[in-house]
């Protein structure tokens, strides 16, 4: 099947992504013509890459550290100059052009950053904070911007809005607003770029030409971060870098760019030529995460409303439609870092949450004994270390646990196996219970084929197996006072793969409920690799892992083929990443299938998880993303959500979002799905054409 890549999907600006560059030109001190002509040069290769906004350093047509000549009439005319060229220059180019320099009004020189767009100056913003200590004198050149509201500026020519409540939208695409903050800005303990993601910037900007000193580029990133994170928005920082004056300080040219707390994109420091950072940046996402937290809101309001004093200038972008790839990291298993050490932070953390969580329910109902089903696989086996962690931190005997493997008509002897080895291993009290004989009573009772010895194996065969096994459970729960620990992960509650009421659907505690199918695979390995348990509990992780996943409900085929999830309703990976995108943010199904497309189309591309095992990795075409996307809406919105109304307490692991009824997600039982259906039909082409 054939990818039409002019089909409107593949355009990045019709999910709501906007092309932000950072860039670092040639500069020579002093020297407007040559650093006029680098600005240029470099917007020219920006627009060759299709970028939408391109943010240069402060100052960077004079140069900033040539100190007092800011003060003279010639650079000041020179520098006027130079933004002529600047301004003509970008008819013909495709970004929206943030500039830095010098410009004098009305008696008084400010430092200011220009909004330039298709041969017009969209606007001046001057800096709001001057630094006047340790190095930095620009009280000696320069007059604030604090307070320059609602004024206006001539400038190449053109009598343009200049101040610090102005703020730049593209009137055909939604969500490209940008706001503007100059080097010290923000450092002040109120930075102005926080008005103007109230006023309604998706996207803050800063221009700097901050000297580097040993520990300053960590200390750039943390403002960098904390501004996107609190202000809710897509933040970039451009620095001056090599050929501005060295008379008494350095300079990196360091360029980074973050998106609500999550660093994006960064430049090469420390480099001769210049230098281009360009990500593409979500702006979708960040409208949809401010409509969920009332706290932005809130703030607005405190404000007075910046959106309803801020002037909104407003423009036509003018880009190329069409498929411009996608220049963004994109995590294939959104529940799993990448790097090494954020994944051992996360399991550390993921592990922490649900052992401390077990051990305040045992303190509030002192049970005699903690009730599991080991099946042998990957949930009940996640389930089980929670467990054993939580009772050795009580200074309970791992025998308070009490494990049973119940075979049935599906059954296999490697899973039976785990099972026993598990158990065994965590010196658990261990029995077994072969379910095939009540199963056949029952389904005898109700007259199901089945018991005439017809191979029918439907949802009542396969219910009337999960059924009894749960029943067990709560039955011995009962008779040993105990509770049972539920081991249904999050992915099954978000898919419905679970039997309501009577099977894993229901325990006195899940404490897997907020864990995805794609993290307990890289718990599981962190325990071993970490050394939480001891050997031979290590080596039956490992056997764990190494078996297909599995509900065993159906008597293997003739040639030994097991039932396997996967092939019913999906890979785990790709509903885990559908998952998140529709949980945490309410992303479209369409944006999601985007997404999910540039993620996996190849598995030779982007980065995996660390350890990931390399025989597992794979890729999947967008026809394959649609058909199970399909499937996967269907099943969130209006097959599960009644299984997900009654669910047990459990907690909340991810910042991703869980889905129990008293906390991430409040949905009706019996709602459709048409509308997210309809959309992805609508919007993601089938291959077809």
């Amino acid at each position: 099947m054939s990818e039409d890549r002019s089909h409107p999907f593949y355009d990045l600006h019709n999910h709501g992504f906007v092309r932000v560059g950072t860039c670092t030109p040639t500069v020579r001190t002093a020297d407007v013509d040559a650093n006029t002509r680098g600005i240029i040069e470099q917007a020219r290769v920006a627009s060759e890459r299709q970028v939408d906004l391109l943010l240069y350093p402060e100052l960077c047509v004079s140069s900033y550290a040539i100190d007092d000549l800011h003060l003279q009439l010639a650079m000041l005319e020179a520098v006027e100059r130079g933004i002529g060229e600047i301004v003509e220059a970008s008819r013909e180019l495709t970004p929206v052009l943030v500039v830095g320099a010098p410009l004098a009004r009305n008696g008084k020189v400010y430092n200011c950053a220009l909004a330039i767009a298709r041969g017009r100056i969209l606007g001046v913003i001057p800096k709001s904070y001057l630094p006047n200590y340790r190095e930095f004198y620009e009280k000696r050149w320069f007059q604030h911007g604090r307070g320059c509201v609602g004024l206006t500026i001539e400038v190449a020519g053109q009598d343009v809005p200049f101040g610090t409540d102005v703020i730049f939208a593209a009137s055909n695409l939604p969500g490209f607003t940008f706001g503007i903050e100059i080097c010290e800005d923000f450092w002040a303990p109120n930075p102005p770029g926080t008005l103007a993601a109230l006023a309604g910037a998706t996207i803050l900007l800063n221009l700097s030409a901050s000297p580097i000193t040993i520990g300053r580029a960590d200390d750039r990133k943390l403002h960098c971060r904390a501004s996107s994170s609190r202000s809710m928005c897509a933040y970039a920082y451009s620095a001056a870098g090599h050929g501005e004056s060295t008379t008494d300080l350095a300079w990196d040219g360091q360029g980074v760019i973050y998106e609500l707390g999550e660093l994006m994109g960064e430049s090469q420091r420390f480099d001769l030529d210049p230098d281009l950072c360009v990500v593409d940046i979500d702006t979708q996402r960040i409208l949809l995460d401010r409509m969920r937290n009332q706290t932005f809101s809130d703030a607005a309001e405190h404000e007075g409303r910046p959106e309803d004093f801020y002037r909104t200038v407003r423009f036509e972008h003018e880009y190329e439609p069409g498929n411009h790839g996608l220049e963004r990291p994109i995590r294939r298993y959104p529940f799993v870092p990448n790097r090494q050490w954020a994944l051992d932070e996360d399991c550390f953390e993921a592990f922490g949450i649900q052992v401390d969580a077990l051990m305040r329910r045992i303190e509030a109902t002192k049970p005699e004994s903690l009730v599991i089903g080991i099946s042998g696989g990957l949930d009940s086996t996640h389930a089980l270390l929670i467990a054993c962690k939580a009772c050795d931190r009580l200074g309970l005997p791992r025998s308070t646990i009490r494990g049973y493997t119940m075979p049935g008509f599906g059954t296999s002897q490697g899973t039976k196996g785990n099972a026993w080895a598990l158990m065994k291993a965590t010196g658990i009290v261990a029995e077994e219970i072969d379910i095939q004989p009540a199963a056949r009573r029952m389904l005898e009772d109700i007259g199901h084929p089945f018991a005439d010895g017809e191979p029918v194996y439907d949802t009542t065969f396969e219910n009337v197996q999960a059924g009894l096994r749960t029943d067990y459970l709560f039955r011995l729960a009962g008779q040993h006072n105990g509770f049972v620990v539920g081991t249904g992960d999050l992915s099954e509650l978000a898919l419905g793969w679970c039997t309501y009421g009577v099977g894993d659907q229901m325990s006195h505690y899940g404490v897997n409920s907020g864990v995805p199918k794609t993290l307990i695979q890289y718990l599981m390995r962190w325990a071993a690799q970490t050394e939480q348990f001891d050997e031979d509990v290590h080596q039956a992780l490992y056997r764990v892992l190494d078996t297909e996943i599995s509900p065993e409900l159906i008597p293997a085929g003739e040639d030994g083929t097991i039932q396997s999830t996967e092939d019913t309703i999906g890979p785990y990976s790709l509903n885990d990443f559908f998952l998140h995108h529709i949980l945490r943010y309410g992303q479209k199904p369409g944006k999601v299938a985007f997404l999910a497309w540039h993620a996996w189309r190849d598995a030779g591309e982007g980065v995996w998880p660390a350890g990931f095992p390399e025989g597992s990795k794979r890729a999947y075409d967008l026809a394959e993303i649609r058909t199970w996307l399909e499937k996967f809406l269907w099943r969130f919105f209006q097959f599960s959500q009644f299984k997900r109304s009654a669910m047990p307490n459990g907690p909340k692991v991810s910042g991703g979002g869980a889905l129990s009824p008293r906390g991430d997600w409040r949905a009706p039982s019996d709602a459709v799905a048409d509308i997210w259906l309809a959309e992805l039909r609508e919007t993601v082409p089938d291959g077809n054409s």
